[in-house]
């Protein structure tokens, strides 16, 4: 269990509502991953749990589906009710789902989860609102991502820029007991320069400190030192993230 100043990162997200979907590439992707695991298969109801702007959710919504658009973000939500992009709308963690058990036929979750103080527990909240015969779908990301960003820090400071993930073997292991179905990609995101990488990280919430801290806003000097130290490849600043996917099938 970790501990995650919910309430920052709520307002965090918040912030970032009306530019989110300029920056989002890695949501997308990890999200039409997720899609490409659930090719088929159709759904009723759907929760999309840490809905964000609703771009998923409007996706299940044009499939025929009555969706539900969930988060922890208010601001966000809005922008998504803004969006029409779902029948109904639900401020709420995934960790305490204001819902009862067996209500939905899938609980959609794309890069969300990772917010969890207890990935056990918020998983078993999508688990217990999902009706027998249903499946939870999810993407997170795991430790070991963003190693280039990590090398460019050391040669500026010594502070923590990025959240830690959980490791594989601890995500698989919050899934047991269930029928579970994961994977593990590695995706690499290039941006021209050291800003562009940065307002993704942001975007996906990856500088938003798990302790409510957010990274100060770089100097000039800082940043100049980062892109020196930063591991470029034929000229571009690469993002390599581990993503975790996952479909659990509810009995």
């Amino acid at each position: 269990m970790k501990f995650v100043d919910k309430l920052a990162v709520a307002k965090a997200f918040g912030r970032a509502a009306t530019t989110y979907d300029n920056y989002a590439g890695l949501q997308r992707l990890s999200g039409n991953y997720l899609l490409s695991r659930l090719a088929g298969r159709s759904a009723k109801k759907v929760l999309d749990a840490g809905c964000g702007t609703g771009w998923f959710s409007r996706y299940w919504q044009a499939q025929g589906s009555s969706v539900m658009a969930l988060d922890l973000s208010v601001t966000m939500l809005n922008q998504a009710r803004d969006n029409q992009v779902a029948q109904f709308y639900l401020e709420g963690d995934i960790e305490s789902l204001p819902l009862a058990d067996e209500q939905i036929d899938l609980a959609w979750s794309n890069l969300a989860i990772q917010w969890c103080h207890d990935l056990r527990r918020g998983l078993s909240e999508l688990y217990r609102v999902t009706s027998p015969g249903g499946c939870i779908a999810f993407t997170t990301l795991a430790a070991g991502s963003l190693p280039e960003l990590h090398a460019a820090w050391q040669a500026v400071d010594e502070r923590p820029h990025a959240n830690a993930f959980l490791s594989y073997s601890e995500i698989e292991a919050a899934c047991g007991g269930w029928r579970t179905s994961l994977h593990l990609e590695e995706i690499t995101q290039s941006f021209p320069d050291v800003m562009s990488a940065m307002r993704t990280l942001k975007g996906v919430g990856a500088t938003h400190l798990h302790d409510g801290r957010t990274n100060a806003l770089m100097t000039r000097q800082q940043l100049q030192r980062l892109s020196l130290a930063w591991p470029q490849k034929k000229g571009e600043f690469p993002l390599t993230w581990r993503l975790v996917s996952g479909v659990i099938e509810r009995d």
